[in-house]
């Protein structure tokens, strides 16, 4: 009888859902495959698929399925960010080069929200395009775009912000070693640099071992320390988010739980308590849920719709990158750190 009774339930949300999740595996898979044989950047695929497919998302049969992608698929695999950080990784750096990127970090997002409010766009639109810039790409726009009210600007603005870093973070990725080769940099300095400025952590990893593994490798992890400030950050945003809504509205949890999970995760990461096997198992998890999360963003993206950002939040994210390369490369310059 019981078994009969859920039978009855799951049948019917089975056939509600997957229409649509099926669509965004497909999306995610024909960008990881175009990502693998093309070296084009699987998150830049992924949204630009689900863009060109997006009157799918419009479709009552497959929208609920894409919309469960979006959401709840793309907190899975933010939380299963945190399984990537671990306290040791971070410990050998030094104090002075991880200051420097955790002051980076804020002050980036805050020359966003200062941009946004200088060139007329919305405060909410500043925290997500310097968040992005200032952590991790398309992954922080992701996990920041899920506070983000759900209404026409959120897709939007998450589509938008997706196709703008990964497009300045590929960019990064070939002319920022060269930039490090003509100053002269160490490879430790290099490291430090490629890791704490470029976007995606892909991109990183390609520019650092581009130029040495010993900077492979200084890039990667302060590349995972700015993945590391991405909970921190996140819940910051979800107070102010909490605190600027209206009282008889509906608020966002005080700690988004995704977040709970992602510090759960690093956290028993820097305990030992993940087998390096569990880590290598769950790696291609993250990425097919987050490029699956990217891909059904852009299905349920308005192309049109997304034409009417305009230039002006283009300037916003470029001028974000070139603030953040500033703010590092001149101590770099200044006192070698």
């Amino acid at each position: 009888m019981t078994q009969r009774f859920a039978m009855t339930r799951l049948v019917p949300l089975f056939r509600h859902y997957f229409p649509g999740f099926a669509i965004a595996a497909v999306v995610a898979l024909a960008a990881q495959f175009l990502a693998d044989h093309y070296g084009a950047p699987s998150m830049l695929m992924a949204i630009l698929i689900g863009l060109a497919l997006n009157f799918l998302g419009e479709d009552t049969r497959s929208a609920p399925g894409i919309g469960l992608a979006a959401r709840h698929v793309l907190r899975i695999g933010v939380a299963l960010l945190g399984i990537r950080i671990s306290a040791d990784t971070l410990a050998g750096l030094g104090f002075a080069p991880l200051s420097l990127v955790a002051v980076a970090v804020p002050l980036t997002i805050g020359f966003g929200l200062l941009l946004a409010r200088l060139l007329g766009q919305p405060g909410r639109f500043g925290f997500l395009t310097g968040g992005a810039v200032a952590i991790c790409g398309a992954s922080a726009a992701m996990a920041i775009g899920a506070l983000l009210p759900q209404d026409d600007r959120r897709e939007r603005d998450i589509a938008f912000t997706v196709i703008a870093v990964t497009v300045m973070s590929t960019l990064a990725m070939i002319l920022y070693p060269v930039l490090t080769a003509r100053l002269a940099l160490s490879d430790a300095s290099t490291g430090l640099l490629l890791g704490a400025t470029i976007h995606d952590v892909a991109q990183v990893v390609g520019a650092g071992f581009s130029v040495s593994p010993e900077t492979g490798e200084i890039s990667t992890v302060f590349k995972l320390f700015r993945v590391m400030l991405l909970a921190p950050v996140v819940v910051i945003g979800a107070l102010a988010l909490r605190n600027g809504m209206a009282t008889g509205g509906r608020r966002p949890p005080l700690v988004p739980g995704f977040v709970v999970g992602f510090l759960l995760l690093a956290g028993a990461n820097s305990l030992g308590l993940v087998p390096q096997m569990l880590r290598d198992l769950l790696d291609p998890l993250i990425r097919a849920s987050l490029l699956m999360a990217v891909g059904a963003v852009g299905l349920r993206t308005n192309l049109p719709g997304l034409m009417t950002v305009g230039a002006t939040a283009a300037v916003m994210i470029v001028a974000e990158t070139l603030f953040l390369l500033g703010i590092v490369l001149g101590p770099l310059l200044i006192w070698g750190l």
